[in-house]
């Protein structure tokens, strides 16, 4: 196990002098492995005529991953969580910065020797291998005792649980997916190594496949308690197999802490509006004024009372709930105390498992989702109030992006980091 610590650690990637819309982002920058930050440049980018210099896919970014914690990484395609795992695995070199496991600074030891296991989103199988020959290649390549390489790998097969001795005398090319992210995952155990890597491992799997696999990695995680970074874009991956989780945005960390810290005080609109199962309806376009409402084209509402005193007259604001946190009214109806807006129904979509529907509605130009009881009738085109409850209402500065809220709640923040 290890405790790993990334400190003001920044990655430049440098293409091509030049970048030009003849040549491209996606040639420039060919040789670079996070393919997915390479299309958020080209996308960015290939439209600015003579745009030229570096660009920073990592951007002074400080983590520290606690030993035998399972870090989730979450964040958009192109946020830079590759590269990130690249930089602790010792694949990338950082440009500024550290990198330290138990303390010790990793920057001339070489990825083979930092005791890294490695699952990788598209497997990375030797296809001319059987699965024991996967396995095996660790022992061979440094020749290790091929006892010591048998046992290793009797044990792993244990450990893998039923059926997985089966995948062994099977090339991957003869394997289902998931069998193959199986094996993937054997080749990472069978090495004992004091930090698992996972790269989106489930990204390529079906649903069910995802689910039980996931179920797999999670009780592999428990029962070794090694240090874990996990990689992914699947918040239901980061909630069940993280202990904590770091949001990312364009190569920097914005929040880290439990699913329901980040959840219940979001640092900034960015997270609000990603993290969640649904992520927070967030409704632009407010101007707070002296008496203590916003208005904007959704109407006026107040101002909820226990904010008033850190809204200035005049502040741009974001109005951000989640659709739990607000409750269905058929126009004409009195609507219960909160902030009320007026809505069109758009459609119902039905959560049988967890017994409500969540109405999407339009307010305006925003559309967002409400949740209501399975058996409440609502129709495309109904006008309707949306009621939120005052209480669990956020606001946001709209410049900076930032939640407004008393003091005890950002102590309560910086806390969870």
């Amino acid at each position: 196990m290890a405790e790993i610590r990334l400190e003001g650690v920044t990655k430049i990637f440098r293409g091509g002098a030049r970048w030009a819309p003849a040549r491209g982002v996606r040639t420039t920058y060919r040789d670079f492995q996070d393919r997915a930050f390479v299309e958020r440049m080209a996308g960015q980018e290939e439209s600015k005529i003579g745009s030229s210099g570096p660009v920073r896919a990592l951007d002074n970014l400080s983590l520290t991953i606690r030993d035998g914690e399972t870090m989730a990484i979450v964040g958009p395609s192109g946020c830079g969580k590759s590269t990130l795992l690249r930089v602790v695995a010792g694949l990338e070199t950082p440009d500024e910065g550290k990198v330290y496991f138990d303390g010790q600074d990793m920057a001339d030891v070489k990825p083979k020797d930092r005791g890294i296991g490695m699952v990788f989103q598209n497997y990375a199988l030797y296809p001319h291998m059987k699965g024991e020959g996967n396995l095996a290649f660790f022992f061979r390549v440094r020749h290790r005792p091929s006892e010591e390489m048998m046992e290793r790998i009797r044990i792993t097969s244990e450990i893998m649980g039923i059926g997985f001795d089966i995948l062994l005398d099977r090339k991957p090319g003869t394997l289902s997916g998931g069998q193959q992210q199986r094996v993937a995952i054997g080749r990472c155990i069978v090495r004992d190594p004091s930090l698992f890597l996972f790269d989106e491992p489930l990204s390529n799997l079906d649903a069910k496949l995802r689910a039980s696999t996931r179920i797999e990695i999670k009780r592999l995680l428990r029962r070794f308690n090694i240090t874990a970074i996990y990689v992914t874009h699947d918040q239901t991956e980061a909630i069940t197999l993280g202990d904590r989780i770091a949001v990312m945005r364009a190569g920097k960390i914005e929040q880290v802490g439990t699913y329901h810290e980040i959840i219940e005080n979001p640092v900034n609109s960015f997270v609000a509006g990603f993290l969640g199962l649904p992520p927070m309806n967030l409704l632009e376009g407010w101007q707070a004024t002296e008496e203590g409402e916003l208005v904007g084209e959704l109407g006026k509402v107040p101002i909820p009372k226990k904010l008033r005193p850190y809204v200035s007259p005049g502040q741009k604001i974001t109005l951000g709930f989640r659709s739990s946190d607000a409750t269905l009214v058929i126009e004409g109806q009195a609507p219960s105390d909160g902030l009320v807006l007026a809505a069109e129904v758009l459609n119902a979509e039905p959560n049988f498992a967890q017994n409500y529907q969540l109405v999407n509605v339009q307010a305006g130009k925003a559309i967002f989702g409400v949740q209501a009881p399975l058996n409440m009738p609502v129709n495309t085109g109904w006008q309707v109030l949306v009621v939120i409850d005052e209480a669990r209402a956020y606001l946001f500065d709209a410049e900076s992006e930032m939640r407004i809220a008393p003091p005890e709640t950002e102590k309560v923040e910086a806390k969870a980091e």
